[in-house]
């Protein structure tokens, strides 16, 4: 078994920064599905908010009304991914829940509904806490930290983990994420992933999700000696360094677009590396 396991990314919203509105339709976000489940998807991650910088939040009724046909038909599926749902709101992971998700990602950590804790403890599944400084609004906005992001990011997951743990969710089904790009600068960024084994040592999965993000396109762009970033579509090289990298230094979840690439290059660097990726 390989000692990392790969999220792929289906995002059922007309304003994703990546590939919004191209999988909205319910049989386009299945058929996608099926393509990243057979390039070795372990996780499916259905996304029906977007949050990407400036992002306008989405009724709980519309973020159903979009990502459920979509679960219901993966349940169905068999394709030997597990399910997940990638939301902030307690009414919709309960129905995803019922869909046959598996994991609850909310980019809250629990603090965007005072009832997700109560749903995902009593329901039993997995769940993922991620860092982010304010909302997807205004995260982007001249992002600051008191002190040193890396010790700061540490500290709100390890008091998150706690509370979740309080709450009743069992620590052995929480995954954390430090929400790369999620309130950071490219220098915050760069620092989380270089020294990412001390996130490590709170004892739990670690999550990265670089996938195309915009500081890898900032990171393009002075490659090439160009001002403006390179556009989404031409980050996936940026993506795989920032994967092999993660994983070097203990990172074991990989939410990405791409699956198949992720896959070939975590393969290589777990081969690199040994069999048990250290």
């Amino acid at each position: 078994m390989a000692p990392y396991r790969l999220m792929g990314i289906v995002n059922v919203t007309p304003d994703s920064f990546s590939d919004g509105g191209r999988f909205l339709a319910p049989a386009d976000a299945l058929e996608h599905a099926r393509a990243l489940a057979a390039e070795g998807a372990d996780m499916l991650d259905i996304g029906a908010e977007s949050t990407r910088p400036g992002a306008e939040p989405v009724a709980a009724e519309e973020e159903l009304r979009r990502a459920l046909p979509v679960l219901e038909a993966l349940a169905g599926a068999g394709l030997g991914a597990e399910l997940s749902i990638d939301t902030t709101k307690a009414a919709g992971a309960a129905a995803a829940i019922e869909a046959g998700a598996r994991v609850v990602n909310d980019v809250s950590a629990l603090r965007g509904d005072p009832a997700m804790a109560g749903v995902v403890a009593a329901s039993g599944v997995r769940c993922c806490l991620m860092h982010m400084l304010g909302e997807p609004r205004t995260m982007q906005l001249h992002p600051r930290y008191e002190g040193d992001v890396v010790d700061e990011v540490k500290a709100f997951l390890e008091e998150r983990l706690a509370f979740a743990v309080a709450a009743g969710i069992a620590e052995e089904r929480i995954m954390l994420d430090p929400g790369i790009g999620f309130g950071k600068t490219v220098e915050h960024n760069l620092a989380l992933l270089g020294r990412l084994d001390e996130l490590c040592t709170l004892g739990r999965p670690i999550l990265i999700g670089t996938s195309r993000k915009r500081f890898l396109g900032v990171l393009g762009a002075r490659a090439h000696g160009l001002t403006e970033p390179l556009p989404a579509d031409r980050r996936q090289p940026g993506t795989l360094a920032t994967c092999v990298l993660a994983f070097e230094r203990g990172a074991s979840i990989f939410r990405v677009h791409e699956v198949a690439a992720a896959a070939e290059a975590l393969a290589v660097a777990a081969a690199t590396l040994g069999a048990d990726g250290r």
